[in-house]
């Protein structure tokens, strides 16, 4: 069978690609496939316990059976932390859901926050996550976002479902950007709306912990000596990572 890998965020830097095809016997199991990716890429051994597995663009576990034309994706922590309208006026997206989006020009909160807003709603909880000008003790020049968009479009979306259904809120919009962002620039901007302020503030601040721990967006710290993938969070108990055990 073949399959397409690919590798993700810091990974991309020790395969010293972002993707490849690969054989694989019929049968052949997730974590099978994992095996035999460290035998070739020794680096990969060092993150053994913190990468999780995805196939066709959802979180999998190693005894996941694979198939012709499979994608499967490693991805190691993630960094990541409506519409979006460039300063020409011209509505500029990547990819869109019902309640999130990947976008690469200027998020523009106030536009996003006047167009969720309804008549019913007593709450409007913004979380405006911005590019601060230092980081590790030293100057940060400029940050560069980058996404398994497919997937982390599909995770945003997910989250947004999962915060409607488990929250007294009536709307959910997620945005984040991606490429290259400037000191003070938006790099993610999340909307809530609801009847009551305290349900809205919760959403809002479930939404976000869980986006930096389960989409796979990674950002890369720009200083004056140098550049480093952001250090990701723990992905959570229910993402099988790809040792097979619990997280560390």
């Amino acid at each position: 069978m073949r399959l397409q890998v690919q590798y993700l965020g810091m990974l991309k830097d020790f395969a010293g690609r972002s993707s490849e095809p690969v054989e694989v016997p019929d049968g052949a199991l997730l974590g099978d496939l994992f095996e035999s990716l460290q035998q070739r890429l020794p680096q990969l051994a060092q993150f053994r316990h913190a990468i999780a597995l995805a196939v066709n663009y959802e979180y999998s576990r190693r005894e996941r059976e694979l198939h012709d034309g499979d994608e499967v994706a490693l991805i190691p922590p993630v960094s990541g932390g409506a519409t979006d309208t460039a300063g020409s006026g011209e509505t500029v997206r990547i990819q869109t859901a019902a309640h999130a989006a990947l976008v690469r020009q200027a998020i523009d909160g106030a536009t996003i926050a006047a167009a969720i807003k309804q008549p019913a709603d007593g709450a409007v909880v913004l979380f405006d996550g911005i590019v601060r000008n230092q980081s590790r003790g030293r100057r940060t020049l400029y940050l560069e976002y980058s996404a398994y968009e497919p997937m982390a479009l599909k995770q945003m979306e997910h989250l947004a479902v999962q915060a409607l259904a488990n929250f007294a809120v009536r709307d959910v919009w997620l945005v984040h950007r991606l490429g290259r962002l400037e000191i003070g620039e938006t790099s993610v901007l999340i909307a809530v709306t609801s009847a009551h302020r305290a349900a809205a503030f919760e959403a809002c601040r479930w939404v976000i912990d869980s986006l930096k721990k389960a989409v796979p967006i990674w950002k890369k710290e720009f200083f004056e000596d140098g550049a480093v993938w952001a250090d990701g969070e723990p992905f959570p108990p229910d993402i099988r990572i790809a040792s097979g055990g619990a997280p560390k």
